[in-house]
């Protein structure tokens, strides 16, 4: 559960709605009830495990996005996932991050992208930050960032309005 919230938090940051689910049955109610851009399956759920998720999914004529995210490592079950229709797989442990870009990508692929994704530049006040071209213009001058620096520029101009903790900066920023 903890990392369910984890996560749920770490989207919710993104801007995502974002539903959760305690069960294989309650992940199968949820799809049909709220129709996501995009699910996260635990192939280790109770009652009714991940794959047999997808696979009622796929069966219903439900073609979201569905990324594994589980503790089974071994090669054999990565390729069993993505056989059974899953479009990605991550292995715990995981960065957030990663799993954050991952759902883009999928969701990017799938036509399901919001808008926000699709507008590469954040801007609040004279500051604006083009995520494609990593430039930086404050009331028009060109700001030079390190990579570092440019991600922390990000995160915190996603979070404009949010508070945010120690923790979430260094794991955002810099994976920790």
């Amino acid at each position: 559960q903890m990392l369910t919230d984890l996560l749920s938090m770490a989207l919710r940051m993104e801007g995502w709605e974002v539903r959760t689910a305690g069960s294989g049955f309650d992940a199968l109610a949820a799809a049909r009830d709220f129709e996501p851009d995009a699910m996260v399956l635990d192939i280790m759920m109770p009652d009714l495990d991940g794959m047999a998720v997808l696979q009622r999914l796929r069966h219903s004529g439900n073609d979201v996005p569905v990324l594994f995210l589980t503790a089974k490592d071994a090669v054999a079950d990565r390729v069993a996932g993505l056989t059974a229709g899953g479009d990605d797989y991550v292995t715990k442990p995981f960065s957030l991050e990663e799993v954050v870009a991952r759902l883009r990508g999928l969701m990017r692929r799938a036509g399901t992208a919001s808008t926000r994704d699709s507008e590469p530049i954040l801007r609040v006040g004279d500051l604006s930050l083009n995520e494609d071209s990593h430039e930086v213009v404050r009331a028009g001058t060109e700001i030079e960032l390190t990579a570092t620096e440019f991600e922390l520029l990000r995160f915190l101009m996603r979070n404009q309005r949010r508070v945010v903790s120690k923790a979430q900066i260094l794991d955002r920023v810099w994976n920790y």
